[in-house]
């Protein structure tokens, strides 16, 4: 079956000396992996450059059922970045991002608003010119209205705890223990507020910042399965003051 889609770069590895195993998000299929040579195509030449984290392509493909590595027929940039590449903040969130993106959406089916959700958020990275210190706040959190597990922020009541399995607000700490304490469930409601328009009047420490990934990443690792240890957190959180 002969598919051409948009797709979102979220993995790569190499393969052997010349070949990349690809990770990518479509808007057609969900996630497929491909196997690419980056030396050379018969049409043209394909660098590592086409498979940097978040790059945004147009791809045509055969879908083989049977195979877990997948074929490009054919790949074009979809969007050239104009700042992503070039300002080392955004390098550092982009690997974050697309490493979380991949732990959460591997499994999911193909979701076309999923996609446009990640589609726009890459977007915006790109062309931001102000701060983009909360970019990955807002991107985890408003990630989860698509992958079913939308905090209910409607019972909030003052001194609630938030529970993390559930995910909702109780005046009482539940009966097992992945839970936040009030002084932090606080903070929920005012995080689901930013939007990546909103988000530089928003100011956190770097302490708190981290704090908050911190807390979202435990809250989807109670939610999807075999969720994995960040190897792009470390970096992250040396970033901003």
């Amino acid at each position: 079956m002969l598919i051409k889609t948009q797709a979102i770069v979220l993995r790569t590895h190499k393969y052997g000396e010349s070949q990349l195993i690809i990770d990518l998000l479509t808007k057609s299929m969900g996630c497929v992996t491909f196997i690419q040579h980056v030396q050379q195509s018969t049409k043209k030449r394909i660098g590592i450059p086409f498979f940097q984290p978040l790059t945004l392509l147009e791809i045509e493909y055969d879908h083989r059922r049977n195979s877990q590595l997948q074929h490009f027929k054919d790949i074009s940039v979809a969007y050239p970045f104009k700042t992503l590449p070039f300002d080392p903040y955004k390098v550092s969130i982009a690997l974050f991002s697309a490493e979380f993106l991949y732990n959460c959406v591997r499994r999911e089916p193909s979701d076309e608003a999923l996609f446009d959700f990640i589609l726009n958020s890459v977007r915006w990275l790109d062309m931001s010119s102000g701060s983009c210190s909360n970019f990955h706040l807002v991107l985890m959190l408003h990630l989860s209205r698509f992958i079913g597990f939308y905090p209910n922020l409607d019972d909030y009541r003052q001194d609630d705890f938030f529970d993390l399995r559930n995910g909702v607000f109780c005046p009482m700490p539940p009966s097992h223990s992945e839970y936040i304490v009030p002084e932090e469930a606080s903070k929920i409601r005012l995080l689901m507020r930013m939007t990546y328009e909103s988000m530089s009047l928003f100011h956190f420490s770097r302490h708190e910042r981290n704090r908050c990934v911190r807390l979202i990443i435990d809250y989807y690792r109670l939610h999807i399965p075999s969720f994995p240890e960040m190897n792009s957190l470390s970096v992250l959180e040396t970033l901003f003051q």
